[in-house]
């Protein structure tokens, strides 16, 4: 498989991520598969960011992406209310799928979603990008290799400030139907994945959850219109393996800009990371001398793999969309090895039952079961 067929729908933040991510990865990755773009899709038709995109040609009609025969990929990046349509018509036309989080609106459409998937010729991969920092991978080696000891603990929080500004415009991202989760399916998912990459699927939580800001302004009148879903939310879980953790994400969060920070608790040492700064891992190991303990701070470079594709100097660091080029090289590895990628959409419906069951017990007060992966 020498080429792919690219089509991508939907040019916003996360769709121009995409973008740049096919166009950089060849140079990082020369074994891939080459990516042929092929076919851009947005309302209006967005025939002014096809040049910038390197796409060939534009449509406003996603199933007329879908149906074309020079696309073989796909790659999912509108709003939340649309993925379980498109993704769903996409692996029925035989397509590979690179979708963006959160699955679904439901957890009924993520399950119809994955149960598709498993029949379908072609591969999935749900967008968890932040699970691609080589950093996070030498983070689990230690972990693995028993540089903390025997795990107890797992702490975690992801905030952001895009909500807390109380006369923000009310937006479709406040709305049930269109966004469904607030801030569960648009961060806290994200602290999932990165809680089960370490210590595997969550089996019971219970949760709290509030929004912050109940309604919003809307239009020049004076409207204000209900907030439908959540500002902060929190849980404490236990894994399958008997581990405890405590999992935390708010939108409204004044100054976080992109917190997702966590810390891995064994019982001889911790690993800690801060996605702010993203380059750089703590490593605490305890020790007989108590005046020498203390942390280690490991700077990322070319010795953690795939640092070195980008950049053959350690301090100079990685970004958002070289982790975004990480994560596609592996699906494409993976579909020309006709490999099962990671996370697929099989993988990705553990981290939706984890974050639908945060909120459902934060409603009823009361532990929820998850249901096993």
């Amino acid at each position: 498989m020498e080429r792919l067929g690219i089509g991508l729908i939907g040019t916003g933040f996360m769709g121009k991520c995409h973008a740049l991510a096919y166009r950089a990865v060849k140079a990082v990755f020369p074994e891939v598969p080459t990516p042929r773009l092929e076919l851009l899709c947005d309302v209006p038709e967005p025939t002014r960011q096809a040049d910038a995109f390197g796409f060939q040609r534009t449509t406003a009609d996603w199933r007329d992406l879908l149906a074309d025969d020079r696309v073989d990929l796909v790659s999912i990046t509108t709003p939340n209310h649309l993925h379980h349509e498109m993704a769903v018509a996409a692996l029925e036309a035989g397509k590979h799928v690179y979708l963006e989080k959160p699955m679904a609106l439901t957890l009924a459409q993520a399950e119809q979603m994955a149960e598709v998937a498993r029949t379908a010729r072609g591969r999935t991969i749900v967008g968890y990008n932040y699970i691609c920092n080589p950093l996070v991978r030498k983070a689990r080696e230690l972990f693995e290799n028993g540089a903390i000891g025997r795990p107890i603990y797992f702490r975690g929080v992801v905030d952001e400030d895009y909500q807390a500004d109380p006369d923000l415009p009310w937006s479709w991202r406040s709305t049930r139907a269109a966004a469904g989760l607030g801030a569960l399916g648009d961060l806290g998912c994200h602290l999932v994945s990165i809680a089960c990459e370490f210590l595997g699927p969550i089996d019971s939580l219970i949760a709290q959850q509030a929004t912050v800001h109940e309604t919003r302004p809307y239009g020049d009148a004076g409207e204000r219109r209900p907030v439908e879903n959540e500002d902060i939310a929190a849980a404490l879980v236990r894994f399958r393996n008997g581990v405890q953790g405590n999992l935390s994400t708010s939108r409204s969060a004044w100054g976080r800009k992109n917190y997702l920070t966590w810390e891995l608790h064994g019982d001889r040492g911790m690993i800690a990371f801060d996605q702010e700064r993203m380059n750089e891992l703590r490593l605490y190991q305890s020790g007989d001398d108590s005046a020498t303990n203390g942390f280690r701070r490991i700077l990322a470079g070319p010795e953690h793999t795939p640092y070195g594709a980008f950049v053959p100097a350690p301090g100079h660091g990685l970004g958002f969309n070289d982790l975004k080029t990480i994560e596609l090289g592996g699906f494409l590895t993976a579909v020309a090895g006709d490999a099962r990628p990671y996370p697929s959409f099989d993988d990705a419906l553990h981290f939706e039952r984890v974050v639908h069951a945060i909120a459902e017990a934060a409603e009823k007060g009361e532990r929820i079961t998850i249901q096993a992966p």
